[in-house]
């Protein structure tokens, strides 16, 4: 049936007042604001993968970080094709526990012990429960939580990290260092590349974005996942454009070749990864494109 406009007015005119008038649309309830997850947990093998939201950041004008030897112009036409605006980022801060069936290993605190506790009784632990924490490397996003106002965080937990990494540091006079690793360092193992940090867990250098870098190698009963910490910090800036120079990678070049080393090693095989700075719940995995990579967001993948 085709409706004219004088039958639409003429229907119009029969319907009582009040449905020809505009209604109120007035919620049930307030607004809640903007939420995320706070922890993501799969089943790796007979391990238990979950990863912590321990902070999330907002900040302008991301090229005084990624893409420091790009122009703005092409800095903005990657950020465009990608659906990303050029002129904000946002920072996720996401340790890992693993729990291997036997201990429950924590990689990096975050930045401070309030936000690392919080996450971690998010994902259904608490504290005293981590058995080892393992440090990727000593920036302060991943050292912060080791101390806080009250002590040690993890007070029943052994600590392991980079020789390399803790002895450049320790030389350093950084204020981060002296106040949240120092005190634990005697209570630290000292390992180097390709150590066994737990039955399945081996470390895999990656220097450059500081000069003792590493990633972790998850591996059970067949499955496996890397833990890549801050080899990309961005999927798009970091992970696509591999050679783009980041301004927190101390070493640019050697940065450089270590994400074109272990994102080629991820693709070709085909591995999970966990990226510290990915937009949470920083689960995914690494395919080829044109002359870098592809960050492909974990679906459902591990829950299979």
């Amino acid at each position: 049936m085709k409706l004219t406009r004088r039958a639409a007015l003429s229907l119009g005119a029969s319907l009582p007042l009040a449905a020809a008038l505009p209604q109120s649309t007035a919620a049930k309830g307030d607004m809640k604001g903007m939420d995320i997850a706070k922890s993501r947990r799969v089943k790796l093998g007979g391990f238990e993968v979950t990863t912590l939201l321990a902070g999330t950041l907002a900040l302008d004008d991301p090229q005084k970080i990624f893409g420091l030897n790009v122009s703005r112009e092409e800095f903005a036409n990657v950020s465009q094709d990608a659906f990303l605006p050029a002129d904000k980022v946002q920072f996720f801060f996401t340790p890992t526990l693993i729990h291997t069936g036997s201990e429950l290993i924590l990689f990096d605190t975050g930045q401070n012990a309030q936000g690392i506790t919080a996450a971690v009784e998010a994902a259904g632990y608490t504290t005293d429960q981590v058995d080892k924490v393992v440090i990727t490397h000593m920036h302060g996003d991943h050292i912060g939580g080791l101390m806080g106002d009250n002590g040690e965080t993890f007070k029943n937990a052994s600590y392991t990290t980079g020789a390399v990494e803790h002895n450049y540091w320790s030389k350093a006079d950084n204020k981060g260092f002296n106040s949240k690793v120092a005190p634990l360092s005697e209570k630290m193992t000292m390992i180097d590349d390709g150590a066994s940090v737990a039955s399945g867990i081996t470390s895999v250098m990656a220097a450059g974005h500081t000069p003792g870098h590493m990633g972790y190698m998850i591996e059970s009963n067949g499955a496996q996942l890397m833990l890549i910490a801050d080899l990309a910090n961005h999927p798009v800036w970091s992970l696509a454009k591999p050679d783009w120079e980041v301004r927190f990678d101390m070493d640019k070049a050697e940065a450089a070749a270590s994400r074109r080393k272990v994102l080629g090693m991820l693709a070709a095989d085909r591995v999970a990864m966990v990226g510290y700075h990915m937009p949470f719940p920083a689960m995914g995995y690494v395919a080829t494109k044109d002359d870098g990579f592809e960050y492909v967001p974990m679906s459902y993948q591990m829950m299979l």
